[in-house]
């Protein structure tokens, strides 16, 4: 009897190891239910079916999509953290070799300003971003610099103006070392310390002896009015050899306000007295459409001249037909590549600067889930029905290079194009004085 019994559960071990191994087996060779895989791996799935069935061509460029799936999808069902899958989605969405195809997560500051962009005047999508942001308000706590990585150091590529770093003296070419002494993270080393002073140790030479620390005092940046706000700060008048050079930075162009504020500060505001304009195009995001030329291409209106109660005339016209030039780098992007093709098109001024980075297609978000996105070229683009710009680019009139390491704030690209305004000033002078002598001769 004991006999059977031990016979039994012995037979009844076997069968559990079995099921057991049979089990492990089957989740081996095939993928969890969704409604059990890990939450990376939901992200992955929802990016490789938004890319599957959003993605501009059809063909996605020739890559084999489902191929693809296979090749990654392993590899992030081993991460332990949406940065880690952000890393292999990234890698994935970088064989469709095409701009405006990436994923971003909360632990970046281009994730809060591209749905800061795109949320203006869309309210479905602003009812979807809700869920993520119940207060309405696309926020977070930061600095305002744009930093590059070069051969694993961090260097400070823009700032915005009027920024918590413009204040505190950071300058473009700074190597950012240190933030309280951890790592340099642009979003986790401000989180929460808005209104806090925060030390940040940074390089401005080459040698290591050059180091020192900084304080800066982060502030909450709303995402939908940031680049209007720098914009704004950066638009002054530029004293330079008796002549008055107007100057602005175009941050984003994506939003209505954003351009009016230009037209508004070109024929009545800071810059109506100016005798030239540097428009400057570098860095920060693209949208907008052509019509932003139109100031500067239209024909010329007739003029308006109010008089109010106190005598004085004030005469504008609606168009600016003084001397212009445009600043370009390899962060102008997207639609800014667009201004500065039709700029060359139309001969408004020379384009000053390096090589735009030739990224010409239309892009959207898709959110994910978890609050991440992806960010997705979803149409082609051509200029004047032919004409691609989509990983060419446009180049300048006048190459000047930029070396970004070390800077310490020197601006060359800038320098050139005030140069070329004083030069267009200073030939427009020579030549009214020659018409001046020639009428003068003629009188006589």
């Amino acid at each position: 009897m004991k006999k059977l019994r031990f016979f039994k559960l012995k037979n009844l071990t076997i069968a559990m190891l079995t099921s057991f191994a049979v089990l492990f087996l089957l989740w081996l060779i095939y993928p969890l239910p969704k409604t059990l895989a890990k939450p990376e791996t939901k992200v992955f799935e929802q990016v490789w079916q938004t890319v599957n069935e959003n993605f501009y061509d059809p063909k996605l460029n020739g890559v084999d999509w489902k191929a693809i799936r296979q090749k990654y999808e392993p590899q992030v069902a081993r991460t332990k953290s949406i940065q880690e899958a952000a890393v292999v989605i990234n890698q994935m969405l970088s064989e469709l070799r095409t701009s405006h195809t990436r994923f971003y997560t909360q632990d970046e500051p281009a994730y809060y300003q591209l749905l800061g962009i795109f949320q203006a005047n869309n309210p479905d999508f602003q009812k979807e971003l809700k869920k993520f942001f119940p207060k309405g308000k696309i926020e977070y706590s930061g600095i305002g610099a744009f930093t590059k990585d070069i051969n694993g150091k961090t260097f400070i590529s823009a700032i915005l103006d009027a920024s918590p770093a413009a204040k505190a003296g950071l300058k473009v070419g700074d190597q950012l070392l240190s933030v309280e002494g951890g790592p340099y993270q642009p979003i986790k080393s401000f989180a929460g310390k808005a209104g806090q002073k925060v030390t940040l140790l940074i390089q401005r030479k080459p040698d290591a002896n050059t180091q020192e620390k900084i304080a800066v005092t982060p502030k909450i940046y709303d995402a939908a009015t940031m680049f209007l706000e720098a914009q704004q700060a950066s638009t002054q008048v530029i004293q330079r050899n008796g002549k008055k050079i107007g100057y602005v930075h175009i941050w984003s162009n994506a939003a209505d306000p954003d351009q009016e504020k230009l037209r508004g500060d070109l024929i009545y505001g800071r810059l109506r007295n100016a005798e030239a304009l540097v428009l400057d195009l570098r860095d920060g995001w693209g949208g907008g459409d052509i019509g932003y030329l139109n100031i500067f291409t239209a024909k010329e209106g007739p003029s308006i001249t109010s008089i109010p109660r106190n005598g004085k005339r004030y005469t504008s016209i609606s168009q600016w037909k003084k001397p212009v030039v445009m600043v370009i780098n390899e962060g102008s992007r997207s639609s800014k590549e667009i201004l500065a093709y039709g700029f060359k098109q139309h001969k408004i001024g020379p384009v000053i600067g390096s090589k735009t980075t030739g990224a010409v297609v239309a892009g959207r978000p898709f959110l994910m889930s978890d609050g991440s996105f992806v960010y997705l070229a979803v149409s082609n683009v051509f200029l004047n029905e032919t004409q691609r710009l989509e990983g060419k680019g446009v180049a300048p009139d006048i190459n000047v290079p930029f070396s970004l390491e070390y800077a310490q704030a020197a601006d060359p690209q800038k320098e050139r194009a005030i140069e070329a305004m004083l030069e267009a000033l200073n030939s427009k002078a020579a030549m009214l004085k020659t018409e001046a002598r020639r009428e003068e001769g003629f009188n006589d």
